[in-house]
């Protein structure tokens, strides 16, 4: 059964966990060492290119996953796009994570509005499906 490698910027739900048993039917939940969670949480704004920034990840994706492993890339649009194309190189298969979004405004006395989001995971999607 293969694995699901995680890069995400959020600790996943139960209901996520689940899913990904249930449904893409992985065995483990491989999360990236703090170093790479760090980097992975903080892209710098600054930086002209992201492929020396993102040498770190793929070296953790490239001795870590196996071929059919499920990677899943969310974060940083530049930096997924770049760890898709590496997944979809190495024969891995990129996933995210969809959600029902609802939002709920609330007047305050002083008259300004918040605003609240919910999000519920939905499935995981292939990237290019």
């Amino acid at each position: 059964m293969p694995s699901l490698l995680v890069l995400f910027n959020h600790s996943m739900t139960d209901r996520q966990l689940r899913d990904a048993r249930e449904n893409l039917g992985v065995s483990r939940i491989v999360t990236p060492p703090a170093s790479i969670r760090t980097l992975w949480s903080s892209i710098p704004a600054d930086a002209d290119a992201l492929e020396p920034v993102l040498a770190p990840v793929r070296q953790w994706i490239d001795t870590t996953a196996v071929l059919g492993d499920h990677v899943l890339v969310q974060g940083d649009f530049g930096a997924t796009y770049l760890m898709v194309n590496h997944c979809l190189e190495r024969g891995l298969v990129p996933v995210y994570a969809t959600t029902r979004r609802r939002a709920a405004e609330e007047l305050l006395p002083d008259g300004t509005v918040r605003l609240t989001h919910t999000f519920e995971h939905r499935r995981f999607r292939r990237y290019g499906l």
